[in-house]
């Protein structure tokens, strides 16, 4: 029965990742489809709407958004918009979680964090990974730190969240990987590391 369940959960593993994600995609697709495609048979004749073209609508309104926005004015309206919906209650936190997210998610790591580094805790012997994301305090109360202090970035793994620590820099190592890699390797709790890692 061990060994069934053992490979029953080895096939679970290899399946579930690949199901997620297709299925977020129909979602994706589906709700384009209905939405768009729907706007679209309203306004077109019957004879010219094809099944996919609300896909192919919503592909083509987030690349025209991206060409948008490296327009000055159309960037400063958006991050007008955005500081609007930082000033309303719940709605904030819901925007500014999904916002970090997706910057994250789609690429935006370098310009979110600094050097992966792992940092020794303070009266522990135990190194977790870290992300550093301020090196400069001028502006803030003295109390959150100096020019030897770094405010470090501990990312909690299988899950959106983590402790931001302000650390001597003696306590902090620098680490030899990518942040894409070191950020992998903490939110998978070790499980994923750098591809060209023979024991990954």
């Amino acid at each position: 029965m061990r060994k069934i369940s053992r490979t029953f959960l080895t096939g679970l593993a290899a399946i579930l990742p690949a199901m997620v994600t297709l299925a977020l995609l129909w979602w994706l697709g589906s709700t384009a489809e209905q939405v768009l495609g729907g706007m679209l048979q309203a306004v077109l004749p019957d004879l010219l709407y094809v099944p996919g073209m609300g896909i192919a609508a919503g592909v083509g309104l987030v690349f025209a958004a991206g060409v948008l926005l490296q327009a000055y004015l159309v960037r400063w309206l958006f991050n007008w918009l955005e500081g609007l919906m930082q000033r309303i209650p719940v709605v904030k936190t819901i925007h500014g979680t999904v916002r970090d997210v997706t910057r994250l998610v789609s690429g935006d790591i370098h310009q979110q964090f600094g050097q992966a580094v792992l940092v020794t805790l303070p009266g522990l012997e135990a190194r977790v990974i870290g992300f550093v994301t301020r090196e400069d305090f001028e502006g803030l109360p003295d109390s959150l730190g100096g020019a030897e202090t770094l405010a470090v970035y501990l990312p909690m793994s299988y899950q959106i969240g983590g402790y931001t620590l302000m650390l001597p820099r003696d306590r902090v190592e620098p680490l030899e990987l990518s942040l894409e890699d070191a950020m992998r390797y903490a939110l998978t709790a070790g499980v994923s590391a750098r591809k060209d890692d023979p024991g990954a």
